[in-house]
């Protein structure tokens, strides 16, 4: 009975409770996972089973902090900076960026929590690494949250046969071919701090963006697209239609409708190849950066979602 009350309450505050101020430097605590000598931080806040969250391009766990917030009186939340950005260590060399090392990431942050498996949010490259660690890690995935990034399958049957998506993929291919000093390799100029953080619309927000890119690594970022992304000589765990293994823990997804760079036909089928339940939450208008676009939405949804997965 207990159980139940509980996750009304959990439900009746999502939807009525206003969001709580984003700002967690005072209550989260920096840590650092280590990854056959690859130390990969993170912020951590928070009580209750483990979640860990993992950003994408050009991104770093800032981008979590609303559902950060939604979600740390009932959850530990650890949200973490993939190798090359913000705080992460920046080794150098492409195969540094290989999708094994990117999972064995994950592994070393849930590992440091001292626990052995995770509820796992990733969006967009994230996204990429989340469904690879449910695959070659299902024994550490709880539950398996995606934010932007279809499965393997949906976007290597989109890249063979939707024009759209094709058209949309040309940046990739940029980002494959080129350098970060290219003078078109991003929005018309080379990459710099201030051009990867030019989606950020708030003023305020963006000045952390512009801090934690200096940081950064932009060869790294780059290395993640040459490393993984499809291509001739690739053969890509991004959009691959090989015989991945079934999923057999719960999927909850959410996709932001005005994504430019990932066609939401990509989600088609995603029950096909999980076994368990599998939800598909739309954002209609939400762009790529849906945890930040319908802010809301997604929070709310987490908490739901997670509240009734709990033993």
């Amino acid at each position: 009975m207990w159980g139940h009350v509980r996750k009304l309450l959990l439900f009746i505050t999502a939807i009525f409770s206003p969001m709580l101020n984003a700002d967690l430097s005072d209550e989260i605590t920096h840590g650092y996972a280590d990854n056959n000598g690859v130390k990969i931080h993170y912020v951590k806040t928070g009580q209750g089973p483990l979640v860990v969250m993992i950003h994408g391009f050009p991104d770093y766990w800032y981008t979590w902090r609303h559902q950060i917030n939604a979600l740390k009186e009932n959850y530990t939340v650890v949200a973490m900076d993939q190798r090359g950005y913000n705080l992460s260590d920046q080794p150098k060399g492409v195969d540094q960026y290989e999708m094994p090392n990117l999972v064995a990431d994950v592994a070393a942050v849930i590992k440091h929590q001292g626990t052995s498996s995770a509820t796992v949010v990733g969006h967009d490259w994230g996204g990429a690494v989340a469904w690879q660690v449910a695959f070659m890690l299902p024994q550490m995935v709880d539950n398996l949250v995606i934010l932007n990034l279809p499965h393997p399958s949906g976007m290597a049957r989109e890249m063979a046969s939707n024009e759209e998506q094709q058209k949309n993929s040309g940046y990739a291919r940029k980002f494959i071919a080129g350098s970060p000093t290219d003078p078109d390799i991003m929005f018309g100029g080379p990459m710099t701090a201030e051009t990867l953080s030019s989606w950020v619309s708030d003023q305020q927000e963006r000045k952390h963006y512009i801090k934690a890119f200096k940081r950064s690594s932009f060869n790294g970022m780059l290395n993640f697209y040459k490393a993984n992304y499809p291509s001739p000589d690739n053969d890509s765990p991004v959009a691959n239609d090989s015989a991945w293994p079934r999923l057999s823990m719960p999927v909850l997804i959410f996709h932001g409708l005005k994504d430019t760079a990932l066609h939401s036909d990509g989600l088609n089928n995603t029950w096909d190849w999980v076994d368990n339940d599998v939800t598909i939450v739309t954002a209609p208008n939400a762009g790529h950066f849906v945890q930040q676009d319908a802010e809301g939405l997604v929070s709310q949804t987490m908490q739901w979602w997670l509240s009734n997965r709990q033993p």
